[in-house]
């Protein structure tokens, strides 16, 4: 089963006269326990489709379907719904609450969604990523490294069905980046579903597909 799949996404800006399309007719497709990694230049519209795909952004035209439902149709509050309950996403700059705990960050879109928190699995997440002993600090105790396994924990805590990262590790130093690619590689490995807009030719050379984006246009690179 298709976990993720657009068909002609297209997101359009208008500047005065001018019409940028920033995704254009971009059909895209994420199977069931797959990584892909979506590589291009700055500016080629990597960021948009992956926030078209979160639902964080309404596209111009076109269809996103997660597990065969069209998430580009649903109103504003199945989609903020559908975004808690099925979509993780991991941003560049961690996005974390800066007056919460870690504990209490990782637990948010489970308390956003009216749950309790499945302290199981909230045990099992923290200490895979390594962050057991820092779940009582706040983020400006934190390293960048600590801060993304954070970030990445709260997008996993409601065990969504996919799992979509913007450059994770975009504003980490070198070996700190490694540590988190480390990461996303094993949760490929246990079966996560993830795309991961990435540089790191580490990540591509692991994923399952590579797609390309160029002018807002995405194209498959490898099978």
């Amino acid at each position: 089963m298709k976990a993720l799949k657009t068909e002609g996404l297209t997101k359009i800006y208008r500047q005065g006269d001018e019409t940028i399309y920033a995704v254009r007719d971009a059909d895209f497709e994420l199977a069931d326990g797959e990584m892909a990694a979506i590589k291009g230049a700055s500016g080629s519209g990597k960021s948009t489709l992956l926030h078209l795909l979160a639902g964080l952004d309404r596209p111009s035209h076109g269809k996103i379907f997660l597990r065969d439902k069209d998430i580009a149709s649903l109103d504003s509050k199945a989609l903020a719904e559908i975004r808690r309950r099925e979509i993780g996403f991991v941003y560049q700059q961690f996005n974390l609450v800066d007056i919460f705990t870690a504990r209490e960050n990782i637990v948010l879109p489970s308390l956003l969604d009216d749950k309790k928190p499945d302290e199981k699995w909230f045990d099992e997440l923290t200490e895979m990523l390594g962050i057991r002993d820092r779940l009582e600090h706040l983020p400006s105790e934190l390293s960048g490294g600590q801060l993304q396994r954070v970030a990445i924990a709260r997008a996993l805590i409601n065990r969504p069905a996919v799992l979509l990262a913007d450059e994770p590790t975009g504003s980490l130093d070198r070996e700190t980046a490694q540590e988190i690619i480390s990461l996303f590689l094993r949760l490929h490995l246990i079966g996560t579903t993830i795309a991961i807009v990435t540089h790191d030719e580490k990540i591509a050379g692991a994923a399952d597909t590579v797609w390309v984006m160029d002018g807002g246009e995405i194209k498959r690179e490898r099978l």
